[in-house]
Parts: C-alpha cells; sequence; structure tokens
C-alpha cells in the first residue's frame, strides 16, 4: 500500500514546499480585512464595506478548515522533536479553537446581516477586535514553529534523520 505514496522530500513532503501557510494566510487576511473593513465603516457610516467584510468572513470560515487540514497532515509529516511539542500542541488546539470561533462569528455575522445590513452592534466590533487578538497569537506560534524550531526546513528534516533532534 505504501509504494503507492509519493517519496518525501528534503522537506519531508510528498510536495514541493508547505501548503498551510499559504491557505492561513489567506485565513489571516481575510480576517483582518474583515475587521479593518467593518471598522471604517462603522465610524464612516459606509454600510457597504459590512458587505466586504461579510464575504470577507464567510471564505475565511471555509478556507480555515482548508488550513486544518493541511497543518494536521504536515505537522505529521514534521516528526516533531521533543522540544517543539508544546508549541506545535498549543498551535493545533489554537487552530482548531479558531475555526469554531471564526465559523460561530460568521453565524452571528449572517444573523445581523439579515437583519439590518446597515448596522452593526459595537459588541461584534469587539468581538472581532477579539478574534483579531487570537490571529496574532497563532500567528506567533506558527512563526515560533517555522523561524524558531524550523519544522520542514532542511537542516532540521536531516538533524532529525540522523538522530540529532529527538
Amino acid at each position: 500500500m505504501f509504494n503507492y505514496l509519493p517519496p518525501l522530500n528534503d522537506h519531508n513532503l510528498p510536495y514541493s514546499d508547505t501548503i498551510h501557510p499559504i491557505v492561513v494566510h489567506f485565513v489571516i487576511a481575510m480576517v483582518l480585512f474583515a475587521f479593518l473593513c467593518d471598522v471604517i465603516g462603522y465610524f464612516t457610516r459606509n454600510f457597504r464595506l459590512y458587505e466586504v467584510s461579510w464575504w470577507n468572513m464567510l471564505i475565511a470560515t471555509v478556507s480555515i478548515f482548508v488550513a486544518i487540514i493541511f497543518g494536521q497532515y504536515e505537522a505529521g509529516l514534521a516528526q516533531p522533536y521533543e522540544a517543539v511539542r508544546p508549541v506545535l500542541h498549543l498551535h493545533t488546539l489554537m487552530g482548531w479553537s479558531l475555526s469554531g470561533i471564526i465559523a460561530a462569528i460568521t453565524g452571528w455575522r449572517y444573523v445581523i446581516r439579515l437583519e439590518n445590513p446597515e448596522k452593526l452592534p459595537i459588541s461584534y466590533l469587539g468581538l472581532l477586535l477579539f478574534l483579531v487578538t487570537i490571529v496574532s497569537v497563532q500567528v506567533y506560534l506558527g512563526d515560533k514553529l517555522v523561524w524558531v524550531y524550523g519544522l520542514h526546513t532542511v537542516p532540521v528534516v536531516e538533524a532529525i534523520k540522523e538522530g540529532i533532534l529527538q
């Protein structure tokens, strides 16, 4: 059965580079842009920005599940060594939590949009600010996994294969 799987490259992946960061950066941009559109729309009374925000949150909701699928797959292929495991576990837990939080906020946004597309409660903006804070912490953890612990980088993959990192 394993003969049908593609061989792993020097990044310990069956494809040329990691896909998770590409998809997750898309989600980050969509959430931040949705927040920006809602804040600007709230203070300028430009209600068309609320529509832009809605579509960004909807696409972010779908995209975060794609990011999680690739993240789980690539984390498994990374063969995380002992020092990286706590950060990776926290990053994973927060990623799954964010998927639920983003989906719930998007659901609430849908209800707000149905009731009055030209009005946005300040509590919603507060919740979005909280979401942006959580996303920022998640970005920090993801950066740490790559830039500090070197997951899927050639030197770290080689060190794991040689048994230097465990």
